[in-house]
């Protein structure tokens, strides 16, 4: 039954034609922040206070962030963000915003996944998928919604779609 809620989720919540904007992977990536504290043995940066991230469309709003770069090239490889609730959110190629909430999210550059942890939540227009662990793949914009390991369930809410006239 989960499955099927998920691939319904999948094909209903968003078109084929609205993939992640394409260009967000390419631009700099820039973090305000209240504090911030370099460790250069882990290559990890956190920053701490009402900590505003973006690249390109994507923007992520939490209580803390930790970057860590890969040593050998300086690429960033993950983004952690915590809060109550730490916030995600991203245009696509057709102009409809992707948000996401959860307690902590998980970026992880190289796979180009955010995995949402906690009270997550992910929609676009007015379709809702809630859960306690939500996987999304922004490139390709498939998602997995889990809640057999905490015992929760997955909730899922799609709107009608609206016909183009």
């Amino acid at each position: 039954m989960k499955l099927l809620h998920l691939s319904l989720m999948a094909c209903l919540m968003v078109s084929s034609s609205a993939m992640a904007l394409s260009t967000d992977k390419d631009q700099p990536v820039y973090i305000d922040s209240d504090s911030q504290q370099l460790d250069m043995q882990s290559n990890k940066v956190t920053f701490s206070g009402d900590v505003k991230l973006k690249q390109g469309s994507i923007n992520i709003n939490a209580d803390k962030i930790i970057v860590t770069r890969n040593p050998k090239d300086g690429a960033i490889k993950n983004i952690e963000g915590f809060g109550n609730l730490a916030t995600f959110s991203q245009l696509t190629d057709d102009g409809k915003t992707l948000y996401g909430e959860a307690k902590e999210l998980y970026y992880s550059m190289a796979d180009d996944q955010l995995t949402m942890v906690k009270q997550a939540k992910l929609s676009q227009d007015d379709s809702v998928i809630k859960g306690p662990k939500i996987r999304y793949k922004i490139s390709s914009q498939t998602l997995i919604a889990d809640g057999k390991q905490s015992g929760d369930r997955v909730t899922t809410v799609l709107q009608p779609q609206t016909a183009e006239e």
